[in-house]
């Protein structure tokens, strides 16, 4: 996949419920990635939330979220229903391998916005 103009900050996390997904830059180049941990609940919890795909999940907290420097020639893994945003970097544009279905992001992918719920922009310094 072509990526352009994704910089260093983010208020928006994303999980797949049914899913792994694997990415990789072509080319080695770095790359960033902010991860949240899994967070796929049984519907009947008192904090779960039911997303639009079927699933329930309790949404993360800010203070979960970690941000990865990717580089070299290497894939990463995310596990089924684990948050990410990215990949953000400091190039203009990049090319990715994104290992997933063909139709994953249209029906299995849940995002949380922390700025609906006031928390924060994810702002970074490499």
């Amino acid at each position: 996949m072509h990526l352009e103009d994704r910089p260093l900050e983010f208020s928006k996390i994303t999980h797949h419920a049914s899913v792994t997904q694997c990415l990789g830059s072509i080319g080695g180049h770095v790359w960033y990635l902010g991860v949240a941990r899994p967070s796929l609940v049984d519907p009947g919890e008192s904090t779960a939330v039911k997303s639009q795909c079927g699933h329930s999940y309790v949404p993360p907290g800010a203070d979960g979220v970690r941000v990865f420097k990717i580089s070299g020639p290497k894939f990463v893994k995310l596990d089924r229903g684990t948050w990410h945003a990215g990949p953000l970097f400091l190039e203009k544009a990049m090319d990715f391998y994104n290992l997933e279905l063909s139709n994953t992001n249209v029906v299995d992918h849940t995002t949380h916005d922390f700025l609906e719920k006031n928390e924060v922009i994810f702002l970074f310094d490499p």
